[in-house]
């Protein structure tokens, strides 16, 4: 962490602000490789890269994908490749910002995925998502002008 509270990239002394966070959608369109969805969250994650953000998964949005072993072996074999995504494990403190989000959006647990995303932005100083689904992440960052939804 830096004085201000913000982490440090993890490729040095760059501020990380914003984080790029990926939803379900996005990471299944980075590991399928191909369409115009993988295209766009390729040049989004090329562009992270340039401007050294971290770029982050949560591992709920891990189990959302995970579901048999064609699924597992495609997210597996993405995060392999993609070695600079990392994964936002959901420690107590994790807990706090998603409990966060879902009680300043007054939503419920069924929202519980989308705001691991959002936290994940939260917890990191801002961030934009990247996501197939614009609606309920909208819904859901509302309240953090730091955070922007990106539709792909």
């Amino acid at each position: 962490m830096t004085p201000g509270g913000n982490k440090r990239s993890r490729y040095g002394n760059s501020r990380v602000s914003p984080v790029l966070v990926l939803d379900a959608e996005a990471l299944l369109s980075l590991a399928r490789q191909r369409g115009p969805r993988f295209r766009e969250v390729h040049a989004a994650i090329e562009a992270a890269r340039r401007l050294r953000r971290n770029i982050v998964t949560p591992a709920v949005t891990l189990a959302e994908l995970y579901r048999g072993p064609g699924y597992n072996q495609v997210v597996d074999s993405c995060l392999s490749r993609d070695a600079w995504v990392d994964v936002r494990d959901t420690d107590r403190t994790f807990a706090r910002f998603v409990g966060g989000v879902l009680a300043a959006a007054r939503a419920d647990s069924s929202d519980i995925a989308d705001a691991h995303a959002v936290a994940v932005a939260v917890q990191d100083g801002g961030g934009i998502i990247l996501t197939g689904e614009p609606t309920d992440l909208n819904r859901l960052s509302a309240a953090y002008p730091n955070v922007q939804v990106a539709p792909i």
